[in-house]
């Protein structure tokens, strides 16, 4: 044979091979008849993830890719057919007959990662004779009972149940950590995630800043609450937000982490660190003075002038006026008392213009410069909030310092990590990472931001009544991308709140990203949802006020998580149960389980007392 003879018959060959790959593969989709295929899931099951109090947020459970095997359909019956498969699957029909009719590919997806329910019904048609031609695999999947709750924390996962966003990608191997060598047997599941939210405030806070995204047509808002105590972060708001279950059902942009990617300048709140720092120092006391008439004027040696508005001509101010009426002309006389170098390493030991080591996803640094690439202007404008990117879990983190008596803390997300066996694989306990302030700075600066939220203060709008709380104002002008200059409308207002100011436990802040209305200014659009957010925190926790009186007593309570449902040989009584824990029975395939409605179970059937077998259809009606 010739060397043209045996590359034609190699290449012949080749081809053969190929065709017969690819009707082969044609055939066991054939053969199977659209029944599921083998499920496509991880060696392990994946680690669950729950708040504080072991409220479950992300478990396993298995979900179904619904496809098409175009040969096998029925061409008179599935144009009727795909309008009952579109409403089961909530698709556009004609979307659906479109590909059915003009696609190329004889086997194609409809939907992925659909819940067991509809895909049970699917099967359920198929039994009776209908759905020729549809195929229906299982795979791994997970589910998020609580939906939009604290879903910018949590993140979700892709296909292969892999985590892309939030604490489901940070803690993938975690969660999801490789089987072992063969013969060495592997865990049930993956590791537990226990995360430092307590969903009672997370819930009570997502509803002040959606109320706060209507309210000020604001293209976005961010709301935090810690414990000052610990650096464990309660809430984590971001809106607009989204349902991890559905997520490519959302835009891009509304996954986007803004609590601790986000990095913008954040104007006058930053003056409670700036004058945190020059206090500090020693430099100044409570009563130096300093004269505001409108403006911060200078002048270098060189002859350079600069000159800075203030909002008001405020007269002689001390270090506490200037936090009370947020006076930019008296912040930037006072961080002329401090030397450029000794300004950045104090600011950089609150922790900005670096990670806040909370180990979440895509973590901006946001951005200090040092010194020496500084203007005339510098000090004075960073001081105002200016010349500086933070991020909002940044701002957190330094809020803590100021209120717990001066001691930065790492801040948490996750609380524990716990393996499937019950041992402790990580437990975060509260870690300081240095001292910023002395106890008598932090009482001070505390005491001036109570003046705040005085009748006198830029506060005022977030004050409680009976609440003694320590707050801050700002109003951030925003750089225009298209002329590199502040924008004439695009603003950032916020307020920071920390409370009860006699004995601070939380610290509450709120940013507000180009509001849109009749006012962008902090004391106005932000300080009341901060009273909202105030509120909120006092009615789901037992933080003291004024009016309210507190039953102490020297014993502690403990209260064991529910354990979730289970449904045994016998059908078990299930009214009042919960629907969150009613979750975990829908992974099970031996089980035709409807769940109906939402809130606790009403009625059921079977009744209580049932014997049940495999197969067994079970309603449970919630109210």
């Amino acid at each position: 044979m010739t060397k043209r003879d045996f590359r034609y018959w190699s290449l012949v060959a080749f081809f053969v091979l190929a065709a017969a790959l690819i009707l082969g593969r044609y055939a066991s989709l054939a053969a199977s008849k659209g029944e599921p295929a083998a499920a496509a899931a991880p060696e392990i099951e994946r680690g669950r993830i729950s708040d504080r109090n072991g409220r479950l947020l992300a478990l396993d459970s298995p979900l179904y890719n619904i496809a098409v095997w175009r040969p096998e359909t029925d061409r008179e019956a599935f144009p009727a057919e795909a309008r009952r498969l579109a409403s089961l699957l909530d698709l556009p029909a004609e979307e659906l007959l479109e590909r059915w009719r003009g696609g190329e590919a004889d086997f194609f997806y409809i939907k992925k990662r659909v819940q067991p329910q509809a895909a049970r019904e699917i099967q359920e048609a198929k039994a009776a004779g209908a759905f020729a031609g549809l195929v229906v695999e299982k795979v791994a999947g997970r589910l998020y009972p609580e939906k939009r709750l604290a879903s910018h924390l949590v993140g979700f996962v892709g296909d292969g149940n892999r985590g892309l966003a939030g604490v489901e990608a940070k803690y993938q191997d975690f969660l999801s950590p490789a089987a072992g060598p063969a013969g060495k047997g592997a865990p049930a599941r993956g590791d537990d995630l226990f995360l430092s939210l307590d969903l009672d405030i997370q819930h009570s806070l997502e509803e002040v800043a959606r109320s706060a995204l209507a309210g000020t047509g604001a293209q976005a808002v961010i709301l935090l609450a810690s414990d000052v105590r610990t650096g464990e972060i309660l809430a984590y708001v971001a809106a607009p937000d989204f349902d991890p279950n559905e997520y490519a059902a959302y835009p891009a942009e509304a996954w986007y982490d803004w609590p601790s990617v986000y990095a913008y300048e954040p104007g006058s709140v930053f003056k409670v660190f700036a004058m945190a720092s020059v206090l500090d120092t020693g430099a100044v006391d409570l009563s130096t003075a300093f004269v505001c008439d409108g403006a911060y004027r200078k002048t270098a040696p060189s002859g350079e002038k600069i000159a800075i508005k203030c909002l008001g001509q405020h007269g002689s101010v001390n270090i506490g006026q200037i936090l009370e009426y947020s006076c930019n002309a008296g912040a930037a006389y006072a961080s002329d008392e401090i030397q450029a170098l000794d300004f950045y390493e104090r600011l950089r030991a609150f922790g900005f213009g670096s990670r806040t080591g909370a180990a979440l996803a895509g973590e901006s640094a946001g951005q200090l410069r040092s010194p020496e690439t500084w203007s005339l202007r510098s000090k004075p404008t960073i001081a105002m909030g200016q010349e500086l990117l933070v991020t909002a879990l940044q701002m957190t983190a330094a809020a803590n310092a100021v209120a717990n008596g001066g001691l930065l803390l790492k801040p948490v997300a996750v609380r524990r990590i716990v393996s499937s066996s019950g041992e402790a694989v990580l437990d975060n306990a509260p870690q300081v990472v240095r001292r910023v302030l002395s106890e008598g700075t932090s009482r001070s600066i505390l005491a001036a931001m109570e003046s705040v939220a005085g009748a006198g203060g830029t506060g005022k709008r977030a004050k409680i009544k009976d609440l003694r709380m320590a707050v801050k104002t700002g109003t951030a002008q925003m750089i225009d991308p298209a002329t590199k200059r502040y924008s004439e409308k695009d603003f950032i207002a916020s307020t920071l709140a920390i409370l009860p100011a006699e004995e601070p436990r939380v610290a509450l802040y709120l940013a507000i990203v180009k509001p849109r209305g009749e006012s962008y200014y902090g004391g106005r659009i932000a300080a009341p949802y901060i009273k909202e957010a105030a509120e909120a925190l006092l009615s789901v926790t037992d933080l003291p006020r004024g009016d309210s009186p507190q039953v102490l007593h020297p014993g502690t309570v403990s209260i064991p998580a529910p354990e979730a449902a289970v449904i045994g040989a016998t059908m078990p009584d299930l009214r009042g149960w919960p629907k969150r824990l009613l979750v975990p029975l829908l992974g099970r395939s031996d089980l035709k389980l409807r769940l109906s409605g939402e809130g606790y179970v009403v009625r059921q059937s079977p009744p209580p007392g049932t014997k049940i077998e495999a197969g067994t259809e079970v309603l449970l009606e919630l109210e």
